[in-house]
């Protein structure tokens, strides 16, 4: 009997709904993979250890510097998360460039990130998005 290996994936973003729309479509492929579950939270909800378990993680705001990343920006400078892949995304170039500072001290690799006009992405791009960031086939 093989046994197949859960890749837990965590998925955290502000509270804006679109933010959250795009970490519902994020989960949504993730779970299609065979291997791997999603879980999105909202970043005034996350907890350090719901990120230690996981292979990957994804980070989603509508604008820089939102309140609720403020945990998440301590912890983010406090541990060691050499080679864990990240995907970053949102709708706001300025917001992007927050959200790869803020992964630099841990060391996590972040790939390209996702610019998404107007709240959303085609469902062929987030998908091509997400397998490059996971390296998945």
């Amino acid at each position: 009997m093989v046994e197949e290996k859960n890749n837990k994936i965590l998925i955290i973003t502000d509270a804006a709904a679109s933010m959250q729309q795009m970490a519902a479509d994020i989960a949504a492929i993730i779970e299609g993979y065979p291997g791997y579950s999603a879980q999105t939270i909202d970043a005034e909800r996350f907890a350090g250890n719901d990120l230690l378990p996981c292979c990957a993680f994804f980070l989603g705001c509508e604008a820089p510097t939102p309140s609720s990343f403020s945990y998440l920006e301590l912890l983010l400078q406090h541990i060691n998360l050499v080679g864990r892949p990240c995907g970053l995304f949102s709708s706001d170039d300025n917001a992007l460039k927050y959200l790869s500072a803020l992964v630099i001290d841990s060391e996590a690799v972040a790939g390209k990130p996702l610019l998404v006009k107007d709240g959303a992405a085609d469902r062929e791009t987030l998908q091509n998005w997400v397998q490059g960031i996971l390296k998945t086939p």
